[in-house]
């Protein structure tokens, strides 16, 4: 199990919804702020169907909140949300362009995307918005380095990652967080009214399993916590 390369300093995450990043990713975003690395969030949908007796016109300002501080705990400031309908965003070429956009207008050296494969795990189906916005942002970063793909985006220069990492069943690479745990447990609280809806179990005990599934130890890696991703390559 290899590094994942870390000689960058710019990188963006793209997901689904508010939560998304905390089930995963927090605890390796939290350990490159610290080496002074910019992260910037996207989230495609604001997550407003997300609490069941909730509202979406209620939920959606509610998990935009507790979405933007989730990031301020691990060092990220800038969170942008494209407002497309949560649980049902469709593949579409009107996604890859605004994408695209985002991948231009911040000018990553490394997009981190969400598992857009059909399962978690054999017998358990991925959600379709995971879908469908993990495979537009990959498709989204060829995009944006082409001219001619989206032409109306032409008032921003094209722009072309280095690397895409996916967080999924396949883990080529990994990231060593022993040491930015507990701010990945801080980190998924912020949601504490999305998992108390889901669950009678108290939030921190919830928090507590989401964390450790997220950074177990990846096979080969000597680290004693680790997230793990599949990375792809766009140029050198």
């Amino acid at each position: 199990m290899q590094q994942l390369p870390e000689d960058w300093q710019r990188g963006l995450v793209i997901v689904a919804h508010p939560d998304d990043i905390e089930y995963g990713a927090a605890a390796a975003v939290a350990r490159w702020t610290g080496q002074g690395k910019d992260i910037r969030y996207v989230l495609a949908t604001r997550g407003e169907a997300g609490i069941a007796g909730l509202p979406p016109t209620q939920a959606g300002a509610l998990r935009e909140a507790e979405e933007r501080a989730a990031a301020r705990v691990v060092g990220v400031h800038e969170v942008e949300f494209l407002g497309y309908p949560d649980g049902r965003v469709e593949p579409s070429l009107a996604l890859r362009r605004d994408l695209a956009r985002v991948i231009r207008k911040h000018r990553p050296e490394l997009v981190v995307l969400f598992n857009f494969a059909d399962t978690w795990a054999p017998g358990y189906a991925n959600s379709s918005d995971h879908r469908v916005v993990g495979r537009a942002g990959l498709d989204a970063i060829s995009d944006a380095g082409n001219e001619w793909i989206f032409p109306e985006l032409g008032g921003l220069p094209i722009w072309t990652p280095r690397w895409a990492a996916v967080m999924g069943p396949v883990v080529t690479h990994a990231v060593d967080v022993t040491e930015t745990v507990d701010l990945a447990l801080k980190s998924i609280v912020a949601h504490a009214r999305y998992l108390g809806a889901l669950s009678s179990e108290p939030i921190a005990d919830q928090a507590r399993a989401i964390v450790d599934r997220a950074t177990a130890p990846q096979p080969g890696f000597p680290a004693e916590r680790a997230v793990g991703f599949e990375l792809y390559y766009f140029r050198d």
